[in-house]
């Protein structure tokens, strides 16, 4: 039971001061520019520390997030339900990815995963207020989603980087849509088929969709239920484990209209090598767009030290260890997006040394940038962060 002094509750002022920052041109008034103004103007005195003890999702310096849910999704994979803090931008396109870190053992790990929400997303059960989901698969070597999918509880607070990427569904959607997924390539299709649903306007659509078995396919009930309510859109599972890898010469049989869609392609990169082949053979290479989870790695550098110059911290790796989980791994708090040497957000400057481009080999030297997530130690080295 909240109390009330002066005509506002305990429970509302909390609720106002927890909205998103972004909003603050939007609406509240003078008050709310206050606020922001208020916040802009102590950034530099550090108030965070403050503000944490009051609300962990009270800052101004970053984005945070509390997880509300951990949902089961399959033996492998969960999906994480996120409440936002100050500043988060919930007007993302559907098809974007966030970056989000955690802390374990005193160190903060990040990795960047797809949004499978719409925007602007009030899921039922979190109080209507506008929450975000990211859906992970716990991978072999993957320490980091392993954890997200079986050591994170609600309550966890987690820092975020912004959505972006350009693998989105233009809004409205073409009138014929084909959507090519494997394995957690899912994810960021079904932010997608949550917004066309959501705004039921879904055109004509076909989702194939691989996984080993049925019990493998992330969302698999939510699909049926999709398929059964949208006349218009049509699931096809292909089980791997029965039939297969997906054979890309099929289509013609299977969908022959395919040259007429807008496509959609996520999942392993051995998959999306051959589809964007396939499509580049048929000359369609403009009406496909790819999502890649992984950079293929073709080269590595010798290894060596390497200094960040500004923290003053040293991590000594291999050559196959890119230069950004380099400086993850001793804490550093590296730029980084989507992770595959594609949005140039984590570009730094090479102070001394040599690095190496894990993608082809191509040497960067002292005063070049380079894109940390895509590199490696030619040697000892120090970056400029």
């Amino acid at each position: 039971m909240s109390s009330k002094r002066g005509g506002f509750s305990v429970r509302g002022i909390r609720q106002w001061l927890e909205a998103p920052a972004a909003s603050v041109a939007e609406r509240g008034g003078r008050l709310n520019v206050l606020r922001g103004a208020v916040a802009r103007v102590t950034t530099p005195l550090l108030p965070d520390d403050y503000l944490h003890l009051a609300n962990p999702l009270w800052s101004v310096r970053e984005l945070r997030g509390r997880v509300v849910e951990v949902r089961k999704e399959t033996a492998d994979s969960a999906t994480l339900v996120i409440k936002p803090g100050w500043g988060f931008d919930f007007k993302y396109q559907p098809g974007q990815y966030i970056g989000i870190g955690i802390l374990i053992d005193g160190r903060w790990h990040w990795r960047s995963y797809s949004l499978t929400c719409p925007p602007n997303w009030n899921e039922p059960g979190h109080g209507g207020k506008r929450v975000i989901s990211i859906a992970v698969k716990a991978m072999p070597e993957g320490f980091l989603s392993s954890h997200l999918v079986n050591g994170v509880r609600p309550g966890a607070i987690v820092r975020l980087a912004a959505p972006q990427g350009g693998f989105v569904l233009p809004s409205p959607p073409p009138p014929k849509v084909l959507f090519l997924t494997a394995g957690s390539g899912i994810t960021p299709v079904m932010a997608m088929l949550r917004a066309m649903d959501r705004r039921d306007a879904v055109p004509d659509v076909v989702h194939i969709h691989s996984a080993r078995t049925a019990e493998d396919i992330m969302f698999g009930a939510e699909l049926r239920e999709l398929h059964d309510r949208h006349p218009s859109f049509t699931m096809r599972p292909h089980l791997t484990g029965e039939r297969g890898k997906f054979a890309l010469d099929s289509l013609d049989e299977a969908l022959p209209d395919w040259r007429e869609r807008e496509t959609w392609a996520c999942g392993p990169a051995a998959l999306l090598d051959e589809i964007e082949r396939h499509w580049r053979d048929a000359g369609l290479s403009d009406r496909l767009h790819v999502e890649r989870f992984e950079i293929e790695r073709s080269a590595v550098g010798e290894g060596g030290t390497v200094t960040f110059g500004k923290s003053g911290r040293s991590a000594t790796v291999d050559g196959a260890t890119s230069l950004l989980e380099a400086g993850e791994s001793v804490g550093v708090q590296m730029p980084f997006g989507c992770r595959m040497g594609i949005c140039q957000t984590c570009v730094v400057t090479l102070s001394s040394g040599y690095t190496r481009d894990l993608r082809n080999g191509d040497e960067r030297r002292e005063g070049d940038k380079v894109q940390t997530c895509i590199s490696a130690a030619a040697g000892d080295c120090t970056l400029d962060v």
